[in-house]
């Protein structure tokens, strides 16, 4: 009596694993156990003992039987909690307080598990220090004997993106000079860039934004060009892999150059695409145009002539390592009526490692 006492708890103690996990089957049969972690109505992941982390697509999620509460996210926007049972085009969940109650799968939006929503529920109100994406890239070069150049180049970039806004902020520099005795001009390369953004969603594809960018360029006489913009967005494309916006706007321009000052209203027309390629690199492209509406200061002159602006950035970052990146950017910014003797066109080409950290 005893040994078939003690081979009954043993059978329990080898098999409870399995008594007290999930499990879901899939419309071929198969079969995985482990702990649901999440689905967000088209994936489902399962941490499984034997094979980790399994993604599977939810519409080949035949029957699902949860022995740890689930949070079952729903199109109206409800929430219920409770172990789930799932058959075919149903789900049963069993709630604490409302008893069982029977949905649609076609109707979840999510499934979370009680680690996953106080996750999920954090990134709804983060705190203003968190969420950020922050990235630097320094590139320096040195030359000397037939040649005696030097080279510097910096970048930074932060970002915050939340479920309801998103912060940006950016600068990059680049100086290079030729120290070659009698060499002119001296200095080959002196200008800066810098400036932020606010973005605000009001719907899923609509939002409003604020920016306000700085420029200086010592080669082009501007001592410093200032421009403050609101105006809406449209998110054309918002999923995973790419984001396409159309923005636009009016922006107020103040420019101070060495022979004269500017200020006047203009227009933000622009476009912006971010798509991932792959599973390491990202590829960034902005496209704006900024012409003016009113008015240039009297005796200036630009006065009484068309002025506009235009911008153009190409850029991609691949990753080598969690922190370390390798990344490459192109800028051309256009200026209609430059100071006499100076071009239209400025082409910024800059390369290099990119060091990059979360918080």
């Amino acid at each position: 009596m005893r040994k078939v006492q003690l081979l009954a708890v043993l059978s329990i103690l080898v098999f409870c694993p399995t008594l007290f996990a999930d499990q879901i089957v899939l419309n071929n049969g198969d079969r995985l156990t482990g702990t649901i972690t999440k689905s967000d109505g088209k994936t489902l992941l399962i941490k499984t003992d034997l094979a980790g982390d399994v993604t599977v697509q939810w519409p080949a999620v035949q029957q699902i039987n949860s022995s740890q509460p689930l949070h079952v996210a729903l199109q109206n926007g409800k929430t219920v909690v409770g172990p789930v049972t799932a058959s075919d085009s149903n789900l049963a969940v069993t709630t604490a307080t409302a008893g069982t109650v029977n949905v649609p799968k076609a109707e979840v939006t999510a499934l979370r598990s009680d680690a996953e929503q106080a996750a999920y529920e954090k990134t709804l109100h983060p705190g203003l220090l968190q969420g950020w994406t922050v990235g630097a890239n320094v590139g320096f070069a040195l030359t000397r004997g037939n040649s005696e150049t030097k080279n510097l180049a910096l970048a930074f970039t932060a970002d915050r993106k939340t479920l309801h806004d998103d912060v940006s902020m950016y600068a990059n520099s680049v100086y290079a000079t030729n120290d070659a005795p009698g060499a002119l001009p001296g200095t080959t390369a002196d200008t800066t860039q810098g400036g932020a953004r606010y973005s605000r969603n009001f719907a899923s594809r609509l939002f409003g934004f604020g920016a306000a960018d700085f420029q200086t360029d010592a080669l082009q006489e501007l001592n410093l060009r200032s421009v403050l913009t609101g105006g809406l967005g449209f998110h054309l494309i918002n999923n995973d892999r790419t984001t396409l916006d159309l923005l636009g706007g009016p922006n107020y321009t103040r420019e101070s150059y060495s022979a004269y000052s500017d200020q006047y209203v203009a227009l933000t027309l622009g476009e912006e695409l971010s798509q991932k390629v792959g599973k390491s690199t990202v590829l960034m492209q902005k496209l704006y145009f900024f012409p003016e509406l009113s008015g240039n200061i009297p005796n200036s002159q630009n006065s009484g002539k068309f002025n506009y602006r235009g911008t153009f950035n190409f850029g991609t970052v691949t990753k080598l390592s969690k922190w370390l990146g390798w990344q490459n950017a192109f800028g051309d910014i256009y200026v209609s009526n430059p100071p006499i003797g100076t071009k239209q066109n400025d082409i910024i080409l800059t390369t290099g490692l990119n060091v990059s950290f979360t918080h």
